[in-house]
């Protein structure tokens, strides 16, 4: 199917969940028996010398919790498209018990049971601190997750994203989760004129701190229905920063209309899921099947207190082939395939 058939028709997907019904799903939540917790905990053992860079699944084994977190690698791309795995227990096994380094010596560990770690900026992070930095508005090192504002719905560079919660925020700081399955058959029922422009190429600014890429701009659709498979991708903040390059043709009132609409239904609570992660909980969501934000959020006075969660961006080994459109964001747009990411200033990602 073309990206603007006007003879669309609503896609049949597990990822096309409602609401709440996510949380009744048998591939959303994952829990770890006290063996599993042993052998994590011996698998940290093994590698703390090592540098966190060179930490793979050969020297941090999980031959029991292996086989759940390949259920949870098969659930986010064939299932819901998103997990939440309780790591710690308060009880058992204390995040509070572990320290920053060791920490993410363990995230970076069980993320490669589900796929390879990508950069994240041109620095080439593999581990990001999502947190209150303080940086003003027109810092070149400001990015959405390093501040305590509430972000719009939106997807990052690779296939799936991870998020261990470290330490939750006073108040506030919550997780918005939609199916974009579902908006976009929700836009195809309600407005269908819509949804033929969003399966056109927007503009995308690059991103401040991509500067190991050397394109100002890429084009890529918001929905994408490419050799039976389905995508879609959002960062309006990139495409509206696009549509102020003076080079650019400027957006059209539809094109607004469009967007602005996604967020809007993106927003319906019978639509979308509400929680909080709390300290100890690793969240994974598949980028191309769901929309995400984080609401507000107000910090303790304590520095060692605030809201602190670790992030990875991964590549799967299973995941769905793209439209070579995507290739502008994603390097490579073939089935499993390592792709996505932003390229360090002078190597590969």
């Amino acid at each position: 199917m073309s990206n603007a058939d006007s003879n669309a028709k609503p896609f049949q997907s597990p990822a096309a969940w409602r609401g709440d019904e996510l949380f009744t799903r048998n591939d959303w939540k994952f829990d770890l028996t006290d063996d599993e917790t042993a052998e994590l905990q011996r698998a940290l053992a093994s590698c703390e010398q090592l540098r966190i860079e060179e930490i793979t699944p050969k020297n941090f084994r999980l031959d029991r919790l292996a086989t759940k977190l390949w259920a949870v690698q098969n659930a986010l791309e064939n299932g819901s498209g998103g997990c939440r795995v309780r790591v710690f227990d308060d009880d058992r096994f204390p995040v509070s018990q572990f320290t920053e380094d060791q920490l993410k010596r363990l995230f970076f560990g069980l993320a490669q049971y589900v796929g390879t770690p990508v950069s994240q900026s041109a620095a080439g992070e593999r581990i990001f601190s999502v947190r209150n930095e303080g940086y003003a508005e027109n810092d070149p090192r400001s990015r959405g997750p390093n501040t305590k504002k509430k972000l719009s719905y939106h997807t990052d560079r690779c296939d799936v994203i991870a998020f261990l919660c470290l330490k939750q925020a006073k108040s506030g700081g919550e997780n918005h989760v939609v199916s974009s399955v579902t908006l976009y058959n929700e836009i195809l029922k309600r407005r269908p004129d819509l949804l033929s422009v969003l399966m056109e190429p927007f503009y995308y600014k690059r991103h401040n701190v991509d500067t190991g890429n050397n394109k100002p701009y890429i084009q890529q659709p918001v929905f994408s229905i490419y050799a039976g498979h389905f995508a879609a991708n959002i960062l309006r903040v990139l495409i509206d920063r696009a549509y102020e390059m003076p080079e650019l043709p400027n957006m059209t009132d539809l094109q607004r209309e469009a967007l602005d609409y996604v967020e809007e239904l993106a927003d319906d609570p019978e639509l979308r899921v509400s929680f909080r992660q709390e300290p100890g909980d690793l969240l994974l969501l598949n980028n191309f099947v769901t929309f995400h934000r984080r609401t507000e959020f107000e910090d303790y006075e304590d520095p060692t207190q605030r809201r602190h969660l670790l992030r990875i961006w991964l590549s799967v080994p299973n995941s769905r082939p793209l439209d070579p459109v995507f290739a502008g964001n994603y390097g490579t747009t073939e089935a499993g395939a390592i792709r996505g990411g932003m390229p360090p200033e002078g190597g590969a990602t």
